[in-house]
């Protein structure tokens, strides 16, 4: 089936809900009005449909092709094409920096095109996704002379970049790269190492490839804090000439095999300081930080394309009778949609996926405030919710993207299980965001081990004061008690947490993943209560799309007796500690 970009309920939740609609009062994105955020999310639902997603067969079935004699790699049939089309209609631009030949429009927006980029073809999504994490970060560290000499090309999608971490002996502990820089005397780096997993690290979509590069200045410590960050491209700027950075071969992947992930050698080429030295990680992580959020939008991606093509199915698919006799009298069965079990597994992907749209939209806008805002209150704030919730949003929509890219394939049965569909694909598409950009114990780790504490705990007392001002303000909410028992649930998980892991790290390495999810859980029961809210204000005075509105609200009656009572299972998993999960001796695993 064609891909249909959920526009009813993007813009329900984006203008109605999380206030979209005021986007343009801020002086940055005083262009951003409703109409035309939604002219151009019509036109991005369009292009992903018509061009994108034609594509994605190809890509899985074809993937890339690496040429060992050039070092060169192919994309498969369709990518080049796609590529042009999609840089030169600007989506490559959209929210990039004005100064530099992008549009400058609200990262809300970004956001919302990654999800249908993502939906359409994931594969090809990797290609323009990293390129905007490198324009970040040159943006933020680079010198003028950088920004001037790369961030034109980039922008404009003229050339593609990427972020070179991972190499063979290491990867989330990047203290252990062997990557060298070493001094010319022109300014300029000589890089010498190998990097591996680099997406997008040789391909034929452009002409030249902006890698940057964690490296180690000679005396720098053997340490993360020895870390200093480059900016090496394949064709130098100034000369046109090849720079010795050369694909080494491809990875063989169970999917994404539209996406080039090279291994990369450097081999003497010339690089150049982004930053201070020994300040690379800083620097890096103003691209992994905007990546993980892309991350998070390729689980949502795979998860809706996943439900719309399972309820196709379901709703053509005829088999057996409805338990409360025949709906399809005149045929020989039922469609499978009539059956409860089926509908279980629909609901769940239809309510998780937009309850991942509205926590997804919800820290867009923050991330929009906190950059435009006049007030430096909110900005303040606004950036607080960001920080915190960010490994949130990589790591839960991910692991819930690829669990309801299972149960679309459920949903089909056998069919499922076969080429002739495309779930298989969607599930081995789905199964990797949970894995780069660090896996999701890392921002699990990330979010109790750094976020909570940072700033005094000033993040995490800023989301309950969230919780506990809509709770107090509104005690008529639809499913007000349920959401006053989550966010009492997190408030009791949150101090187990302070108390006992300052205490005992392992006793909150032990509850991160648990603690990670309950947040989830009770951030998305206050966003859909929130969603009813105002569906129920919509039907009450005869406004809107009233089978959507009627449909928010049953929507969140699912997920308040369906999905959130889970509160009560992760509450007693952190309880009960790391006792038993630390108990086992290394002779006792295999017995």
């Amino acid at each position: 089936m064609q891909y249909q970009a959920p526009l009813g309920d993007i813009k329900f939740v984006l203008f109605d809900v999380l206030g979209g609609n005021r986007l343009h009062e801020l002086e940055k994105y005083s262009e951003a009005t409703p109409d035309l955020i939604s002219a151009i999310l019509e036109e991005a639902g369009k292009l992903t449909a018509e061009v994108l997603q034609p594509c994605n067969k190809a890509g899985d079935q074809q993937g890339c092709r690496y040429e060992p004699e050039t070092h060169s790699v192919t994309t498969p049939d369709g990518f080049k094409e796609a590529y042009r089309q999609f840089t030169e209609a600007g989506w490559a631009s959209l929210d990039a920096p004005v100064e530099f030949g992008g549009q400058g429009l609200p990262h809300t927006l970004k956001l919302i095109v990654d999800e249908m980029v993502c939906s359409a073809n994931l594969s090809f999504g990797m290609y323009p996704g990293l390129t905007h994490g490198a324009i970040s970060a040159v943006y933020a560290h680079g010198s003028q002379e950088l920004q001037q000499t790369y961030l034109p090309k980039l922008v404009s999608g003229e050339w593609t970049g990427t972020m070179c971490l991972t190499e063979p002996q290491c990867g989330t502990d990047l203290g252990m790269i062997r990557t060298r820089a070493t001094p010319r005397a022109d300014g300029s780096y000589e890089l010498e190492g190998t990097k591996i997993w680099i997406t997008g690290g040789e391909h034929d979509l452009v002409d030249n490839i902006v890698h940057l590069v964690l490296a180690k200045l000679p005396g720098a410590p053997d340490s993360t804090k020895g870390i200093s960050l480059f900016i090496v491209p394949k064709v130098l700027p100034d000369s046109g000439e090849r720079n010795p950075v050369y694909c080494g071969g491809l990875e063989h992947k169970m999917g994404i095999k539209g996406s080039a992930t090279a291994v990369l050698n450097f081999e003497k080429a010339r690089g150049w300081l982004v930053g201070e030295p020994n300040d690379g990680m800083r620097a890096m992580f103003t691209m992994m930080n905007e990546a993980r959020l892309m991350v998070g939008m390729q689980g949502l991606g795979v998860a809706e394309m996943a439900y719309q093509e399972s309820l196709a199915f379901a709703l053509e698919r005829l088999q057996g009778r409805s338990l409360s006799g025949p709906k399809n009298a005149d045929g020989p069965a039922d469609p499978i949609i009539v059956h409860p079990d089926v509908r279980r597994m629909l609901m769940r992907q239809k309510v998780l996926n937009e309850g991942m749209r509205a926590l997804a939209l919800y820290i867009g806008t923050r991330l929009d405030l906190s950059v435009a805002h006049p007030d430096e209150e909110v900005r303040e704030a606004a950036d607080d919710m960001v920080q915190l919730l960010t490994p949130v949003v990589k790591a839960f929509l991910t692991d819930e993207g690829f669990n309801n890219a299972n149960l679309g394939l459920q949903v089909l049965g056998g069919s499922g299980f076969t080429t002739d569909w495309p779930l298989e694909q969607l599930v081995r598409d789905g199964r990797i965001p949970r894995i780069y950009e660090g896996t999701n114990g890392i921002q699990a780790m990330d979010l109790v081990g750094r976020k909570l504490a940072l700033k005094g705990g000033r993040l995490i007392g800023r989301l309950f004061e969230e919780f506990r001002a809509y709770l107090d303000g509104n005690p008529g909410a639809p499913h007000h008690a349920g959401l006053a028992e989550a966010v009492q649930a997190l408030e009791e998980a949150t101090t187990w947490i302070a108390t006992q892991g300052m205490q005992d790290p392992e006793e909150a390495g032990a509850a991160a993943t648990p603690y990670l999810r309950l947040t989830a859980l009770t951030v998305i029961a206050w966003l859909w209560s929130r969603m009813a809210a105002e569906a129920q204000r919509q039907l009450d005075a005869g406004e809107g799309n009233t089978p959507l509105l009627q449909a928010k609200r049953v929507g969140a009656s699912y997920y308040f007796d369906k999905i959130l009572p889970e509160i009560s299972s992760l509450l007693t998993d952190i309880r009960s500690g790391k006792a038993s999960m630390m108990a086992l001796e290394d002779s006792q695993w295999l017995v």
